[in-house]
């Protein structure tokens, strides 16, 4: 009897492996929840990376910069701002607020988002991220795209909510960040996050333009947003009020349109392309009562925020070097860190103040725009103004 010989593994084999090891998560372990908190020094920093337009790397040419700047510049200036900016904020959490690949230059999607996100990868921090309203122009349906992201290395993305059986799009789910370890808040979220796919463009014949947040992505936030505000408010260490949300999405919503530059902190430099249609949800989001501030991408040439209703309305600005911009206007990211209040007994508390900045892809990495977003204490003082003013 003849014997047999072992089969011998290929270097495509070999590469494969590697590969799949780098970028993917073991099946055995996505069940396990990476949890977020915030740190021993009572603060939680997230950078937002907006419109990266990321395609197929060094062949994929720089938009709207100088004729000097174009021979050498393409993708892998968007992946070394990302990197620059991990390196100076060392953020606690990335989210990538959509458009992370223009794929209708994107030839195989699996590749070019492996590429986008190798940065938040490599990094080890977690990350999470939602859909623009290019992302599935290339080789992977909306959904496709968002169950590949859901499969990369430490991203704590979700394709839908597990409670959810009937919701529009893909990529909407909320993330609780828990008080600092060991304190009396170890067990409450002190902020919670919320991610939701704004669409891409109208599927109702009759209404033109792009897509909107639905009724039934409506329906989850409010009852995510009025079960979070029952475990904050009940004991241990119950509070009076739900504690902070932010919300991240792709395309702003009709509201941002109410801001010039008279009444924001950065700059409106082209129009407000959102819906054609109004579908409610900012009224959705001031009737739950936690959101303090929305962050959204799509309008590169804007990046400001302004306050309406109580919330911050704010845009991240451009991030990707494969995406319309303007040159001499330098490509940008969001900073926004969350601080917790001191006990009375010297630990950390509730969330304080939220703050928020940007930073140039310069040469220094030059910080811009600081302003508080929101404070518990302003907080505190316009409720007791509107309760002065309704007696």
């Amino acid at each position: 009897m003849a014997k047999k010989n072992k089969p011998s593994l290929s270097l495509s084999h070999f590469v494969g492996v590697v590969v799949f090891s780098l970028f993917f998560v073991p099946k055995s372990v996505l069940g396990v929840k990476q949890e977020l908190r915030f740190g021993k020094n009572g603060e939680f920093k997230i950078l937002q990376v907006a419109d990266m337009h990321f395609a197929d790397g060094k062949t994929t040419p720089c938009l709207d910069v100088f004729p000097n700047q174009m021979r050498s510049c393409s993708d892998l200036n968007t992946t070394a701002f990302v990197e620059r900016m991990i390196q100076a904020e060392k953020p606690d959490f990335i989210v990538f607020t959509g458009d992370n690949i223009f794929g209708f230059d994107a030839t195989d999607a699996a590749k070019s988002l492996n590429a986008a996100f190798w940065p938040a990868i490599e990094s080890n921090i977690p990350w999470a991220a939602v859909l623009g309203n290019h992302d599935q122009d290339s080789t992977l349906s909306r959904e496709g795209v968002m169950k590949h992201v859901v499969g990369l290395k430490n991203t704590l993305s979700q394709v839908n909510p597990a409670e959810s059986h009937i919701i529009d799009g893909f990529g909407n789910y909320n993330l609780e960040i828990g008080g600092v370890k060991d304190s009396c808040f170890e067990n409450k979220s002190a902020l919670n996050l919320y991610f939701l796919d704004s669409g891409d463009y109208s599927t109702v014949p009759a209404i033109p333009g792009y897509g909107w947040i639905k009724p039934s992505q409506q329906l989850w936030f409010q009852r995510t947003s009025a079960k979070l505000r029952r475990a904050y408010m009940r004991q241990p260490e119950a509070q009076k009020g739900p504690a902070p949300g932010l919300v991240y999405f792709h395309i702003p919503l009709p509201e941002f349109a109410s801001f010039d530059s008279s009444n924001v902190t950065g700059v409106r430099q082209e129009g407000i392309s959102s819906a054609s249609v109004n579908s409610g949800f900012f009224t959705t989001m001031v009737e739950a009562g936690d959101v303090k501030a929305v962050f959204t991408g799509h309008d590169h040439l804007n990046d400001f925020c302004g306050e309406l209703t109580g919330i911050q309305l704010c845009y991240a600005g451009g991030f990707g070097y494969h995406a319309y911009g303007k040159a001499g206007w330098s490509r940008r990211a969001r900073v926004v860190v969350a601080s917790l209040e001191k006990t009375e007994k010297g630990g950390w508390g509730a969330v304080k103040s939220i703050k928020t900045w940007k930073r140039l892809d310069d040469e220094h990495l030059t910080a811009i725009d600081g302003q508080v977003l929101w404070s518990k204490s302003r907080a505190g003082v316009r409720r007791k103004k509107q309760v002065g003013d309704a007696e």
